[in-house]
């Protein structure tokens, strides 16, 4: 058997809206990412980066083109089809989207609940080992509302990273947190996709993080591009 990228995206387009107000927000995309990469999406705000990233989440169905994740079709999945392929994958969005009627254990162990065979001892130790690792151990019963911004994002990474996943997903993952803590955050990540062949597709526009990437890949205006040229 061919090893497979983990991500193979051809030809893939998407549109946003329906008659006349629909609107091409993709064009004609090709892309391939192997496991254990970490590839950085960069480019303007607008320019269809976090779109490109839902689609290869699952978290919508792609429309045209062809769209493979870990093995799966996912242009034109159902919604059975595309909840099956997320629970695969661990999410980092730029808003933390915590529980804040549930601690940060809490809201970390929510990234193993689909997971039915792991014990809910298992669960409570894991969460609590992944705090420890993203610099929480002393705030594992600590509410989000007594959280700075930094920390809640920190805790949103533990749970992305708490179920070992093949993929994270991560849209401006930096983007609440200072230098140092931002430093330590892609670290961990680039630590978990080299230790578990986990792919991790970051979206940013953060040029500090820019060094851990195996690739960078440009988006402008809804198409694939070179980057340009740096200044300085």
């Amino acid at each position: 058997m061919t090893n497979e990228p983990v991500i193979s995206i051809q030809n893939l387009n998407h549109y946003f809206g329906k008659g006349q107000l629909r609107k091409q927000v993709l064009y004609d995309i090709n892309l391939e990412i192997n496991a254990g990469e970490i590839i950085i999406m960069t480019g303007p705000s607008g320019s269809g980066k976090t779109t490109l990233l839902t689609l290869v989440g699952g978290l919508r169905s792609a429309q045209s083109g062809h769209l493979r994740v870990l093995g799966r079709e996912l242009c034109g999945a159902n919604a059975e089809q595309l909840t099956l392929a997320r629970r695969n994958n661990g999410y980092i969005f730029q808003a933390h989207n915590l529980h804040g009627s549930l601690s940060a254990l809490q809201n970390v162990r929510m990234g193993l609940e689909l997971h039915k065979s792991i014990t809910p001892a298992e669960m409570k130790k894991r969460s609590a080992e992944m705090l420890e690792l993203v610099g929480l151990g002393e705030r594992l019963n600590y509410y989000p509302d007594d959280l700075s911004g930094g920390q809640k994002q920190r805790v949103a990474i533990a749970r992305a990273l708490v179920s070992r996943p093949k993929m994270v997903l991560a849209d401006e993952p930096t983007a609440a947190l200072d230098s140092k803590s931002g430093r330590d955050v892609v670290n961990l990540m680039h630590n978990l996709a080299k230790e578990q062949a986990c792919t991790i597709l970051l979206v940013t526009h953060d040029n500090r993080i820019l060094d851990i990437a195996d690739r960078i890949v440009y988006m402008e205006d809804g198409k694939l591009a070179k980057a340009p040229a740096t200044v300085g």
